[in-house]
């Protein structure tokens, strides 16, 4: 086997691989260690301990999914944008089911203060301008559809839905037309 050499880029990206083939429970040092052929010990050398891994994994996670969601709202508004949005988190989860898990958990203060966080914040922010939400509705607006979102992919993922008629992809679409409704006519007044 040819030797690796580790870095703490090599050793996420290790980690989220794992993630998507075992699950995000699956991600521990040792596990870790043993796909980079490696002991336990000298991954210290790269990650603190095993919640920094993980942040490591969620950061990772939170990058690429920027990436796909920035493509899918480029030059789109309203409805086309929050469609883009929701696609490209259902599509990420369905891709990286491991990655996914790890943004479903509390972030770190590494994580959280992650240029992949600002980017989501801010792509949060232009499917917004497309919306007469006033900007100090934002916080909720963006919690309301994250709640959504990944409460949708959440139970779409456990099989939730595979009991009844129609499919998901149905309620998956008027699930998006409700949030794009209920932004259209988001209330002015602060309660």
């Amino acid at each position: 086997m040819e030797r690796i050499t580790l870095s703490s880029n090599t050793v996420v990206s290790a980690a989220a691989d794992l993630a998507d083939e075992a699950g995000f429970e699956a991600v521990t040092l040792s596990a870790v260690a043993r796909r980079l052929g490696v002991r336990a010990p000298s991954l210290y050398s790269h990650v603190r301990d095993l919640e920094a891994l993980r942040d490591g994994v969620a950061a990772l996670a939170l990058g690429e999914l920027s990436r796909r969601v920035a493509a899918a709202i480029a030059g789109r508004a309203g409805h086309d944008a929050l469609d883009g949005f929701a696609t490209a988190h259902r599509e990420f989860a369905r891709d990286a089911p491991g990655r996914w898990q790890s943004l479903q958990r509390r972030a770190g203060d590494a994580v959280v203060r992650s240029d992949a966080a600002r980017q989501i914040v801010t792509l949060n922010q232009a499917v917004l301008r497309g919306y007469p939400v006033p900007e100090d509705q934002h916080v909720h607006a963006v919690r309301l559809l994250g709640a959504t979102i990944n409460g949708y992919l959440a139970l779409e993922r456990i099989g939730g839905f595979d009991h009844s008629s129609p499919s998901s992809e149905v309620s998956w679409r008027k699930t998006v037309q409700a949030l794009d409704t209920l932004l259209t006519t988001w209330p002015r007044e602060n309660p």
